[in-house]
């Protein structure tokens, strides 16, 4: 699939306009390790995805240890959004575009765009959340700590703050904290809530916020 691949990316360039080329690959032959090779820009690294928490937390959640693979001009795709689509309930989408946000993941909208909710539109429009997606840097978040169904994940940006992602995948609302240690951070940091769109404080050595079922909070550490 590879020589396929570069064929098709050499017939791009010979047209002269500048274009995204997607490789619809699905995971296959461990694409991510040979996508950018072939002139790939990006790379879907899964089956399909659907509007359902299962399907979409397992694809998001398996995208850790790829971020070796990702930069700047070339992506890991996990597949599109499916926010608004009416499968999920709005943690549940929050969660999807925290996510996708942290693995610098290609932001494809999923829904049907001239019937969005308000609340669709506000969760697809955050511009705090899609600069994170976007930040300058091209790092790819991980998972930087775990229990149980309780994770955290991290993402460095370009003005040397962090993205932090505190995920619940239980069954029941639980709190999470993050350890400023691991993100490098000493001391006290400055935190901001993205989906609140608000700073919360300044904290020392750590921070802690009540998740719900399936939710997510994604803050900046400054």
């Amino acid at each position: 699939m590879a020589e396929v691949y570069k064929k098709m990316h050499d017939a791009l360039v010979r047209t002269g306009r500048p274009m995204v080329f997607s490789l619809c690959q699905y995971g296959y032959g461990r694409v991510w390790r040979w996508g950018a090779s072939v002139g790939g820009n990006l790379w879907r690294t899964t089956e399909d995805i659907t509007d359902h928490y299962d399907r979409m937390s397992v694809i998001g959640f398996d995208q850790d240890g790829l971020e070796q693979f990702a930069g700047p001009g070339h992506w890991n795709d996990p597949d599109m959004l499916e926010v608004g689509n009416g499968g999920m309930n709005h943690n549940e989408y929050e969660t999807h575009m925290s996510l996708w946000a942290l693995l610098a993941a290609p932001l494809l909208a999923g829904n049907d765009l001239s019937s969005m909710t308000p609340e669709t539109l506000g969760i697809l429009t955050n511009r705090e959340i899609i600069a994170i997606d976007q930040d300058a840097k091209g790092v790819q978040g991980r998972r930087i700590a775990q229990e149980g169904p309780l994770e955290v994940w991290a993402k460095s940006l370009a003005d040397g703050s962090v993205a932090v992602g505190l995920f619940n995948r239980g069954e029941s609302a639980n709190p999470i904290t993050l350890s400023f240690k691991d993100i490098g951070v000493q001391g006290s940091a400055k935190v901001r809530d993205l989906w609140k769109g608000k700073d919360v404080g300044s904290f020392s050595e750590s921070y802690t916020e009540e998740v719900p079922r399936h939710g997510a909070v994604l803050i900046r550490v400054q």
